[in-house]
């Protein structure tokens, strides 16, 4: 069954972020919602999920790339995004996976640590995993707090995130392939 997808791009100081999602979108033919260049990144997340609420989709994507857990404004935007959708059901967010880069190294233990302490996070995805990075830490990450790897991006075409196995990643840490 296919189903009804809307991204919302909360990510509101990159004009180049908006502007990637939205291809993505499209590409996949997902609904988009954005705003303009500085707005707050709590409304994009009000107004996709109150979209999507209305018009009974299936999964509302928020992206809040950027937030750099040593930069406590952008922190704390993110902390506003959660407050502002449990105004609309308390319930939410159903899942928050955080996107890890496999060049960030051992300071991926301290991203963990400090977006938990904002939300419940449910998985991880790492990318870059197509670089000479080998995302060891991944496995120290996922065993310390507990967290399932959802998928690894191996480049930035659509056919290159891949759902986790754990053989396939075992062959990449040891080929790097």
């Amino acid at each position: 069954m296919e189903k009804k997808i809307v991204f919302g791009a909360a990510d509101t100081f990159r004009a180049a972020a908006i502007e990637q999602l939205e291809l993505w979108s499209k590409k996949i033919g997902a609904e988009f919602i954005k705003s303009d260049l500085g707005t707050d990144p709590a409304s994009v997340g009000y107004k996709t999920a109150k979209f999507a609420e209305e018009n009974k989709l299936d999964i509302a994507f928020i992206d809040t790339a950027g937030r750099l857990q040593n930069k406590k404004n952008l922190m704390e935007e993110y902390k506003k995004i959660f407050t502002v959708l449990k105004k609309i059901n308390p319930k939410y967010p159903h899942e928050t996976i955080l996107v890890l880069d496999a060049t960030t190294g051992q300071n991926a233990i301290n991203q963990v640590e400090e977006f938990k302490k904002i939300s419940n996070l449910t998985g991880l995805i790492i990318t870059k995993m197509d670089t000479s990075a080998k995302g060891g830490i991944l496995l120290a990450i996922s065993k310390k707090f507990s967290l399932p790897i959802i998928a690894i991006g191996m480049g930035e075409k659509d056919t290159d995130l891949h759902p986790f196995s754990s053989g396939n990643f075992s062959k990449i840490l040891v080929n790097n392939k």
